[in-house]
């Protein structure tokens, strides 16, 4: 369980398949810190399990020749290539990075599982004043009910507030720190972004739809 709150923007090191294992190396300095193999970090929004820290554990490809940090090596499945938009990942790509919730944490976010629901293209980014408007259009549009105006969305992994709904589209606000401390300074138009909707809406929707059947 995560909250949307990105502890730190890092980088991708390399993604590639080896022997069919899809193999995402980070580099990270805050999340690595304290990181151990078998744990859960946010990457983009996307929750995946450390398998290898620069060079320590089962199949880890070496220490970090980058000296920036420490490399987080993670086992991406195909279900989630597929969920996510990792295939558009590069050297340098800024991703968001989050460690799990430990109990007793504050929660400044909104609860966020880090399950993937689907992708969006930014259909607009641009800067109004001191912010950022982010406009986003939905790879499927009838997920649409999921998005509820002032309710939150994790966007790339990081909770947001909705300001506007539209048809196939919603649209928030990014302040000057959110802009800073994330990789949504790199954003264009046109880029791919991961969406996960509210857990509650999805529940509410999922046991009114029972008691109906019943």
């Amino acid at each position: 369980m995560f909250t949307g709150l990105v502890e730190e923007s890092g980088a991708v090191h390399s993604l590639d398949a080896t022997g069919g294992v899809i193999r995402l190396r980070i580099r990270s300095g805050v999340c690595s810190q304290d990181a151990a193999i078998g744990d859960s970090i946010a990457v983009n929004g996307a929750c995946l399990t450390v398998v290898a820290i620069a060079g320590i554990g089962v199949g880890s490809t070496g220490d970090n020749e980058d000296g920036d940090g420490r490399l987080l090596e993670f086992d991406v499945l195909e279900e989630t290539m597929r969920r996510t938009g990792f295939a558009s990942f590069k050297p340098g790509t800024p991703v968001n990075l989050e460690r799990s919730l430990k109990a007793g944490d504050r929660l400044g976010g909104h609860f966020v599982t880090g399950h993937v629901d689907q992708t969006g293209l930014v259909d607009l980014f641009e800067k109004q004043g001191d912010n950022h408007c982010l406009r986003i259009k939905l790879s499927d549009r009838t997920s649409i009910r999921y998005v509820v105006e002032k309710g939150s969305i994790a966007v790339d992994g990081i909770s947001l507030t909705v300001a506007e709904v539209g048809e196939d589209s919603f649209t928030v606000w990014i302040i000057p720190h959110t802009l800073e401390v994330t990789n949504l300074r790199a954003l264009s138009e046109g880029d791919p972004v991961n969406l996960e909707f509210d857990m509650i809406g999805k529940y509410v929707e999922k046991m009114l739809a029972a008691r109906v059947s019943t």
